[in-house]
């Protein structure tokens, strides 16, 4: 069976080497003439090691042997305008180069066979092969060829100070449709904000000027929402190519990577892993919108009620 995957992200390549490695003939298709995604703040929960084995802890560490972790995340603090709550993870959060995992990545998936053809935009449905996998983005090429509906967006935008700072929390300041935050990455500080398309680049320079703040090296990306998977059985999306990423924080990489899985489990049968991803996420995403919406109103309109340190699962709610 061959099979063609649109998008050489960390999903894309991850199940490129997965399938490779039961035998299929696989070919990656990237529009970008290198991998690596760089519009992306690269915070992952411990559970990445889980998915990427060889990351883990002293040795394999990326390509080439170099260690993919600037800093490890204990904690965030939420910057309500009367009250600033902090929220503990069950597992540890890792400050990663999301291009150097993703390259990472890239490497184990061409090792395991897997062809990856860069500089390559696809705007049709790849001919000679059996099984196509739309792994490209929020704005899914393949999701718009198969004239699926679109997802909801916001805006990330992404800037760096570059000095020192090894603190294991994050600080965010929520605004009324996303927040502003503050990651520090060990050699340099992050600065960014997810909020709707037309608003996120007013609040982030409001912030930063109120803030006494100047960033460099700015970048932006689009950030989905939603569960849109077509009903096609040769043809399937994963990753943010279906809108899978978290209400609360706008991160997709986990998620991805479960959806990856939940593919891998049910391949070759795309209606059965459609049943499934569905099964697993649409549950949780809305117990995620429910609860983000809650915690936004109380603190913005009644911070009385909400406690000064709750502890949650790093990638769920629930």
């Amino acid at each position: 069976m061959s099979i063609a995957i649109i998008g050489a992200g960390i999903c894309g390549l991850y199940l490129a080497s997965k399938l490779s490695k039961r035998g299929f003939e696989v070919t990656v298709f990237e529009k970008n003439k290198e991998i690596g995604k760089t519009a992306c703040s690269g915070l992952f929960s411990q559970r990445i090691f889980d998915f990427i084995p060889h990351l883990k802890e002293g040795t394999g560490f990326g390509i080439e042997g170099q260690d993919l972790t600037e800093n490890q995340i204990e904690y965030t603090l939420l910057h309500f305008p009367k009250k600033t709550i902090r929220i503990d993870f069950s597992k540890k959060f890792f400050v990663m180069k999301h291009y150097l995992l993703d390259r990472s990545v890239a490497s184990l998936a061409k090792k395991s066979g897997v062809k990856i053809v860069l500089n390559t935009k696809v705007d049709s449905i790849p001919k000679g092969f059996d099984k196509i996998i739309g792994c490209d983005g929020a704005t899914s090429q393949v999701r718009k060829i198969l004239k699926l509906k679109e997802p909801k967006f916001r805006l990330g935008i992404l800037g760096f100070v570059f000095k020192k700072d090894f603190s294991h929390f994050v600080e965010t300041w929520p605004t009324e449709h996303g927040f502003l935050w503050k990651i520090p990455r060990g050699n340099e500080v992050e600065y960014g904000i997810i909020e709707k398309a037309d608003r996120a680049k007013k609040i982030f320079d409001e912030f930063l000027i109120k803030e006494n703040i100047a960033i460099k090296n700015i970048d932006s990306a689009l950030i989905p929402q939603g569960l849109i998977i077509p009903h096609n059985v040769n043809i399937t999306l994963c990753g943010d190519s279906v809108g899978l990423t978290k209400p609360w924080s706008g991160g997709g990489v986990i998620w991805g990577l479960i959806a990856a899985d939940i593919l891998l489990k049910n391949f070759p049968d795309f209606l059965e892993y459609k049943k499934e991803l569905k099964r697993f996420f649409v549950p949780r995403i809305a117990f995620s919108r429910i609860a983000t919406t809650l915690a936004y109103f109380f603190g913005f309109k009644g911070h009385y009620f909400l406690p000064k340190k709750i502890k949650i699962e790093s990638d769920f709610l629930f």
